[in-house]
């Protein structure tokens, strides 16, 4: 069969992106498949429950996902939506809602279309919106703003994690004086924290700026907000205080929490209420989907609390590897949940993670051209204590030595 360059190029793009990695001679499907694990603390198998250092979130197995549902079912006896009105995931949007302060979140199939028709209908009768450059929106939409909605993005900011109010103002300034005809820019959009910077967040100031600003200018501003909650975490900044500076909000159930799919838009209600026709005639709309917003509301519930602990012991544990002799852990600037992993020579990355994967249910993903391995924090370490997850690594260093 004939490989096109789209599917070339997006199994390259999956080879190269450290949220992708899987640990060594495993495939993705082997390696949920390669024992009986429960990724949510409740292991029957003697080495423990999955601690993944690649994921943002668990990475449930079939098994494990349809008996999260059934124990999560078992404790509340989940209603279940009808094309999205109803149920559980009426109950999971007004969770939202009060969680982001804005005054209605609706459901939709994908982050894609969350992003797309809130670009589309903040910009009304506008052409134009302004989006960073590495984000999700310009480069993984298959540039569906301007094939489907017959907007057009103008990528800011290229090189760096974040564009400011400074890169803002300016390009601002060279569509006014460089295009002829006037078309109209109506958006902005903000990705926090962000994906191709190692999920670096924006600083608070860089968004009240910007927000100061496109209220002055009568410009909408939306957030990209997938993995906002993580940035929270980080940044010791709420999710309604981000949410505060934009006009429309997204936010994903499966990123961490562990959703097989789905994504949350929130904003005001008069915004809300257009989405529904919108997410009819795109093809959108679900006869159910409370298998996926029942697992998004178990895991909303108490986040804030869990990813202090998360980020707590995880600050701890790095300090303890990092005392192992050939182990450096480093945090990024404005970094979130993934930190530059680095090892020595005479350590192999390769034995160290089949290691850790067989003997210990560790999973531990691949380095890059430089040998930087992005090592990521997720619930997961909250499955087994410090000392037990070190004494573990320690094991598998002394493995691994060449």
């Amino acid at each position: 069969m004939k490989t096109s360059n789209t599917t070339k190029a997006r199994r390259d793009f999956i080879k190269k992106s450290s949220a992708s990695a899987l640990p060594f001679l495993l495939s993705p499907y082997a390696l949920q498949n390669s024992s009986k694990t429960k990724n949510h603390g409740h292991s029957n198998n003697a080495k423990g429950p999955v601690i993944n250092f690649i994921f943002d979130g668990l990475s449930f197995s079939p098994e494990e996902y349809i008996e999260k549902l059934g124990s999560i079912n078992a404790s509340q006896n989940i209603q279940p939506d009808f094309y999205g009105n109803g149920g559980i995931t009426k109950q999971l949007e007004d969770k939202f809602a009060q969680h982001t302060g804005k005054q209605k979140a609706i459901y939709l199939p994908s982050g894609t279309m969350a992003n797309q028709l809130a670009i589309k209908l903040l910009n009304q009768n506008n052409t134009k919106a302004i989006v960073p450059e590495n984000s999700h929106i310009f480069r993984d939409e298959a540039d569906a703003a301007q094939s489907v909605h017959n907007k057009r993005l103008i990528p800011i900011g290229q090189n760096k994690a974040h564009f400011d109010l400074n890169d803002l103002k300016n390009i601002i300034k060279q569509l006014d004086e460089n295009e002829v005809f006037k078309s109209g820019l109506g958006t902005v959009a903000i990705e926090n924290p962000v994906r191709r910077a190692d999920g670096k967040f924006v600083p608070i100031e860089t968004i009240q700026s910007i927000s100061t600003y496109c209220k002055a200018n009568n410009y909408k501003l939306h957030l990209d907000g997938a993995r906002i909650h993580i940035a929270a975490a980080y940044s010791n900044i709420s999710v309604k205080e981000y949410a505060s500076h934009f006009d429309t909000v997204y936010i994903s159930l499966y990123k961490y929490l562990n959703a097989a799919g789905g994504a949350m838009l929130c904003g005001d209600s008069e915004f809300i209420d257009q989405l529904s026709h919108q997410i009819k005639i795109f093809g959108g709309t679900c006869y159910q989907t409370w298998t996926n917003t029942a697992i998004a509301f178990h895991y909303l519930d108490d986040i804030e609390n869990r990813w202090a602990k998360v980020v707590q012991k995880a600050k701890n544990l790095i300090d303890q590897l990092n005392k192992l002799d050939g182990i450096s852990i480093q945090p990024l600037t404005n970094g979130t949940n993934i930190y530059d992993m680095t090892l020595s020579k005479n350590i192999s990355l390769k034995n160290l993670a089949n290691f850790l994967n067989k003997e210990h249910q560790m999973w531990l993903g691949r380095g890059d051209k430089n040998g930087i391995i992005k090592f990521t924090i997720n619930e997961s370490v909250l499955f087994k204590e410090n000392i037990t997850i070190v004494k573990a690594w320690k094991a598998g260093v002394a493995q691994a030595k060449i």
